[in-house]
């Protein structure tokens, strides 16, 4: 890659390409289909389906984050958004106040835009929308918005695993970085803890689709440029599946992917219900997992 890295949607941009794709995505969400949910509710007249959103785009916070993976921290952080709400249901979320409770406020596209730019001007790395998937058309408008005003930074797209492959598709050449959970190697499993049917299945297209996009993470003197970031939460008693995850990517995506494997599981929001998950990890738990991941050939990242 060269040491001068342009981002994707410049190029989207200049062709009139991302014109079309914002079009197309804004129509999408008069019929909203953008999570495999599919709720079919007209958006655009602030009706909500289950990500219990609108048209308006909800932020709960932003700013330069560095506790991100270190090759989107480097030395000024990583611009992170962080949206309001979540077409996930885990009854372990730890950020239950603003995936479950809904605590943000509302951005227009232009005031997000000018948040983009904002970060830029702190030095942040990238720019990185945590939970973006139930407002992509209007995360995309503001990218556009953001780059008449001068931004040039990657886009990080950094999700829950749980997507529409066709909407990931619309977004072939506007992110740079794909981050997804993939939170599950058993859809019984995810389906019962995150309210989200066939969850592995629907992740794994997703996840080829972003391969197929940007390929394994690419980094200029050590900050990430474009690529894929996998990662995966070790659950208690295997509940997440974690072999079935690690196969996957071992076997199905490349031996060279950036996979970074979690340890801070805690019982949070609802987790006191469910007593195999209602605990921390023990170390043995997530050694295994590690062991598992080299195994299979997988050494980047952890």
């Amino acid at each position: 890659m060269s040491k001068v890295y342009t981002p994707g949607y410049i190029n989207l941009y200049k062709t009139g390409e991302l014109n079309n794709r914002i079009e197309r995505l804004y129509e999408i969400l008069k019929e909203c289909k953008l999570c495999p949910r599919k709720c079919s509710v007209d958006r655009t007249k602030k009706n909500s389906g289950y990500c219990k959103s609108g048209l308006d785009i909800l932020v709960s916070s932003s700013g330069p984050h560095f506790g991100e993976e270190p090759e989107l921290v480097g030395d000024h952080g990583s611009g992170t958004i962080f949206l309001t709400n979540c077409n996930l249901g885990c009854v372990y979320c730890q950020n239950y106040d603003i995936s479950h409770l809904g605590i943000g406020k509302i951005m227009s596209v232009e005031e997000l835009a000018d948040t983009m730019i904002g970060l830029q001007s702190l030095g942040c790395h990238n720019i990185n929308f945590v939970t973006p998937t139930h407002f992509v058309p209007q995360l995309v408008m503001s990218i556009k918005k953001a780059y008449e005003k001068g931004l040039r930074i990657p886009i990080v797209y950094n999700c829950g695993g749980y997507e529409n492959v066709e909407i990931i598709k619309l977004l072939n050449g506007i992110i740079d970085i794909y981050m997804p959970d993939i939170k599950y190697g058993i859809n019984e499993y995810a389906k019962k803890y995150s309210n989200a049917e066939n969850y592995f299945d629907i992740c794994k297209d997703c996840v080829k689709e972003m391969y197929s996009q940007v390929g394994d993470l690419k980094s200029v003197y050590g900050i990430a440029q474009k690529g894929l970031i996998i990662r995966h939460l070790v659950l208690p008693n295997n509940i997440a599946g974690s072999e079935k995850v690690i196969k996957f990517i071992a076997e199905e995506i490349s031996k060279d992917t950036y996979i970074n494997i979690m340890d801070q599981y805690r019982p949070c929001f609802n987790a006191d219900k469910y007593p195999e998950i209602n605990r921390r990890i023990n170390l043995t738990e997530y050694n295994k997992v590690l062991e598992l991941a080299k195994s299979y050939g997988l050494y980047r990242g952890f």
